[in-house]
């Protein structure tokens, strides 16, 4: 293993990216993203090899919302090299090998956010099913598997299942298998007999069968139990999800939505005696829960954004409780459906979106190693974000850095055993 001066110095090699945290936080904030559009787009003006150029403006252009655009400076900066260096701080902490696929924000984990007010430098080395070997990954620290489940990335997570197998370096969540597990369907039938979690019973159905089911719908309602949410496959933050009240609105749904498969599940109505309702989102690191954020809205279908939480500051008040008593309180009532989130799903991070049901329960909305957790909501209007973020990031952290000590403790056990036994023979 090189020294840490020789790692920083190899990183160095990789052409060095922005990446998504300094990216969507300006465009975030408000910020006039303007000044560096152009200077990345007169770097490729002048230099078609310049990788990190490409890559970041594929990044401006997702945070835009123009997807098409945006692969296609993906893969121009990937036909030239397929690793890409981010030094956070001072670049003094640990290398970080980040194992990701092409894609658009929630193809990964976004650990940019993670380690944002950190100093460690990441390598974002990307994987795909033609991967021969590992033998060409940069010097590193430690390692990360950032491949979030999706139809898409199953067969790039098959396959490192398969390339990680002999892995005895330091690595998180070294268990793709499990990541392919974290399917809307997977997580509800992991969880079915779990009674601290309620995780709905959501069936994978293709267009042709809901649509040949209309007509037995119609004529027995009971034939499904009403109301029903429906999303296409692949979708994620909303997308082309509606709560269905009856066949014929299911019947315009279809003939709304093109798309080839969709998740169904019942709706849980998970709205508090004020009518509102409530979504958390929590991280998990190494087991221990972490509070990121807490939404409530007047909607069903709750997303931080849309909730109204900057413009409602009865709605903040209650975040900053939550946040505040979220070891003393909420990781107190649900200790049970933590223990049972870490044990079944086996990862060393994932997030999930949840809310507490009026018997006690959890409800789990998802589970996924993509789910975005970050601190750039205005410190001056969510003042008491600042510290419970700051925890959650030095968790992450300090997995890192555990993983890195305990692997490098397990290799000192082995070369001294091994040192032993070639005595003893000698």
């Amino acid at each position: 293993m090189q020294s840490a001066t020789a790692r920083v110095f190899e990183a160095e090699s990789h052409p060095r990216v922005l990446g998504k945290a300094v990216i969507v936080r300006a465009l975030y904030e408000g910020r006039d993203i303007g000044p560096t559009w152009e200077a990345l787009m007169k770097r490729v003006s002048e230099n078609l090899q310049d990788a990190g150029a490409f890559f970041d403006l594929a990044t401006i252009l997702y945070t835009l919302r123009q997807p098409e655009k945006a692969a296609l400076s993906q893969r121009a900066a990937l036909e030239l090299t397929r690793t890409f260096h981010i030094r956070n701080g001072a670049g003094t902490g640990p290398t970080v090998l980040v194992f990701v696929v092409a894609g658009d924000f929630m193809a990964n984990t976004p650990i940019e956010f993670l380690l944002e007010r950190s100093d460690a430098n990441i390598l974002l080395h990307f994987v795909d099913p033609q991967l021969r070997d590992l033998s060409d990954v940069p010097e590193h620290d430690v390692a990360f598997v950032g491949i979030g489940e999706s139809e898409e990335n199953a067969d790039t997570l098959q396959h490192l299942e398969y390339l990680l197998a002999d892995w005895d370096g330091p690595i998180l969540n070294n268990a793709p298998h499990r990541i392919m597990a974290l399917s809307r369907d997977g997580v509800s039938d992991a969880f079915e007999d779990e009674p601290s979690i309620l995780a709905p019973a959501t069936r994978r159905q293709s267009a042709s069968d809901l649509l040949s089911q209309i007509s037995d719908l119609q004529q027995n309602r009971d034939l499904m139990h009403w109301p029903i949410i429906i999303r296409p496959v692949g979708t994620h933050a909303g997308g082309g999800l509606e709560k269905i009240s009856s066949p014929a609105e299911l019947e315009s749904y279809l003939e709304r939505h093109s798309d080839p498969e969709f998740y169904v599940a019942p709706f849980v109505d998970y709205s508090g005696a004020d009518g509102r309702f409530r979504k958390q989102r929590i991280a998990f690191i190494d087991g221990k829960a972490y509070a990121s954020h807490l939404a409530v809205s007047d909607h069903w279908m709750v997303h931080y954004l849309s909730a109204g939480m900057a413009e409602h500051e009865d709605r903040r008040a209650e975040e900053a409780a939550w946040m505040g008593d979220f070891d003393k309180k909420f990781a107190v009532r649900h200790a049970r459906a933590f223990e049972a989130l870490y044990r079944k799903l086996g990862l060393d991070y994932f997030a999930i979106d949840c809310a507490e049901l009026p018997d006690g329960r959890l409800l789990l909305f998802e589970a996924d190693v993509a789910m975005i957790v970050h601190s750039m909501d205005s410190e001056i209007v969510f003042p008491y974000k600042k510290l419970a973020m700051a925890r959650l990031f030095a968790g992450f952290e300090q997995a890192l850095r555990q993983r890195i000590a305990r692997t490098g403790s397990m290799a000192q056990e082995r070369h001294v055993a091994s040192a032993a036994m070639a005595g003893e023979l000698g």
